[in-house]
């Protein structure tokens, strides 16, 4: 059984641009490695403002959002449908990881473990299309039953 068969992500039925997604994950991982490079903390709030606007249907807001839209009219990108749900939930996950990383920086506690998973998810969608959040959103599923 192959790990990508068995994932259950949410749907709603509207369409969205995947390669506008994989050039926004791919904005999101050069973002999370500057941050593993330099430590500035604005760079986690950006994320984590640029995934809140995107997880809560405000994504015309989105600065990384709307840096891809401009990428994919320069280099007259193609344009493949996939559902905006699984999105929109990853996007919420990683409102979570942008600030956790933000928190724990000015707690003085390590970052570097949640900005590599971050960083982890944000190629996986970016270079082959796996979404995170259709895994956890899957196991969501399977531990709680009645809530989703």
């Amino acid at each position: 059984m192959a790990l990508t068969n068995d994932l259950i992500c949410p749907t709603d039925g509207v369409q969205i641009n995947e390669t506008k997604v994989r050039l926004v994950a791919g904005l999101v991982l050069l973002v999370t490695a500057l941050y593993l490079i330099t430590g500035w903390l604005a760079l986690p709030l950006l994320l984590a403002a640029d995934f809140g606007l995107r997880g809560f249907d405000l994504g015309k807001y989105s600065p990384l959002g709307n840096l891809a839209d401009q990428l994919v009219k320069l280099g007259r990108l193609p344009y493949k449908g996939t559902d905006q749900a699984p999105k929109r939930f990853a996007a919420r996950i990683g409102l979570a990881f942008g600030l956790l990383i933000s928190i724990l920086q000015l707690l003085g506690i390590s970052s570097l473990i949640p900005a590599a998973v971050l960083a982890v998810f944000a190629t996986l969608e970016s270079v082959i299309g796996f979404c995170a959040g259709c895994l956890v959103y899957t196991y969501y599923v399977r531990l709680f039953p009645k809530a989703a």
